[in-house]
């Protein structure tokens, strides 16, 4: 893969300037041999990240500046592909001069360059600023009409890292208690990085407390960065650890169940499954539920809503992982079909609700968002009424 991207990036560069008037033989070196060399500052990065040589805050660090290059030259194909149709349509329509002197033109060509800059970095920028409150009626047909109204505040995908500092997930605390929710949980990734190096940013989750409790199921990062560790600390933070388990909560005069299952990343090779994550185990919550008026799953990645909706004992799965897709237009072409379609918002699984939230966070290495804001979702749960 590193071969494959190690070619393409600098054949953009050459595909960006080379066909650009006008140009100096020179000047085209100067500026084919520059992009080329940002091309390839990714790929140093990697190699670098691979020798283990740098602390993780230093890593973390340098995935920002990694992201923002990847955005830029994604922006950068985008721009090329759009450049050669309209340089196509000039031709086509006989108008040769305007092919070359504007699609080729160096005074359009550098002017892109710079927004892409300017894109690139308020994707960024995006990414790291901290999440609003978004509050919104969500409809559950099983709903009992005693839980009607409930308030349910879904903090996902936090990613806290010496990059993003703590200020960052006090913020993101303070800003959950001013919305005084009833229920408090947290689908999984809340950290990047070991607990030796990352525990100081996500100390303020200590502070997080809710009439019903606050509750959090492991997502595949947790998994990457020392799961047992993790999980023991996020106890010592007083926080309601599930691992596939389920607790019964009276509320109203009704039982809610709220459980926890283990992700995905525990079925794969590599250093999820090598750290001592456990598997999910659907079954195990579902036995542990039985007989509650309502259950309520947290399962981080959404591709496991189909198996939720089939074992019928599901009511509401709440997930997150995919971070909303991040960007418009990749947000459907490119991270929904990896997740069954799932992405961000409600959704209907047979009998069962599924709600993605476009998460709190991201990880460092792709931080940008465009169109697709990080959010803190506040759900109300309804019986019935308008609902998305």
């Amino acid at each position: 893969m590193s071969l494959i991207v190690s070619l393409i990036l600098p054949l953009m560069a050459v595909w960006l300037w080379w066909p650009v008037n006008p140009l100096s033989r020179r000047q085209r070196r100067w500026h084919v041999g520059l992009t080329a060399l940002l091309a390839l500052l990714p790929l140093a990065f990697a190699a670098v990240w691979r020798m283990d040589v740098l602390g993780y805050a230093v890593i973390a660090r340098l995935q920002l500046a990694f992201g923002w290059l990847l955005v830029g030259f994604v922006l950068l194909l985008v721009f090329l592909l759009l450049r050669e149709a309209g340089w196509l349509l000039s031709r086509l329509c006989g108008r040769r001069d305007l092919g070359i002197s504007l699609w080729h033109g160096l005074r359009f060509n550098r002017w892109a360059i710079a927004v892409i800059v300017v894109i690139a970095t308020l994707s960024i920028w995006n990414g790291i600023k901290p999440p609003r409150v978004h509050e919104r009626e969500l409809v559950v047909a099983s709903l009992p009409a005693e839980l009607d109204g409930l308030r349910v505040a879904v903090l996902a995908d936090i990613h806290a890292s010496p990059a993003k500092g703590a200020w960052r997930t006090e913020r993101i605390v303070a800003d959950v208690l001013a919305a005084r929710p009833d229920l408090i949980v947290l689908p999984g990734d809340m950290v990047d990085g070991e607990v030796d190096v990352s525990a100081p940013h996500v100390a303020a989750l200590a502070r997080l407390s809710a009439p019903h409790g606050v509750w959090l199921a492991a997502g595949n990062h947790e998994y990457y960065h020392g799961y047992v560790r993790w999980m023991q600390h996020f106890r010592e933070l007083g926080l309601g650890v599930l691992e596939n388990q389920s607790v019964r909560l009276q509320v109203n005069g009704r039982t809610l169940a709220v459980s926890g299952i283990g992700d995905l990343a525990a079925l794969k090779g590599g250093p999820g499954g090598a750290r001592g994550g456990l598997a999910p185990d659907l079954a195990a919550v579902n036995h542990q539920a039985a007989d509650a008026d309502f259950h309520l799953l947290l399962a981080h990645q959404p591709r496991q809503a189909r198996a939720s909706a089939a074992s019928g004992s599901v009511d509401l799965q709440l997930s997150g992982h995919t971070h909303g897709g991040h960007i418009l237009g990749m947000d459907r072409w490119l991270v929904a079909p990896f997740n069954d379609g799932y992405v961000r918002g409600r959704y209907q699984v047979e009998d069962m609700v599924l709600f993605v939230s476009s998460g709190a966070g991201q990880w460092d290495g792709f931080t940008a968002r465009l169109g697709v804001p990080s959010s803190i979702d506040v759900l109300v749960l309804r019986r019935a009424g308008d609902g998305d």
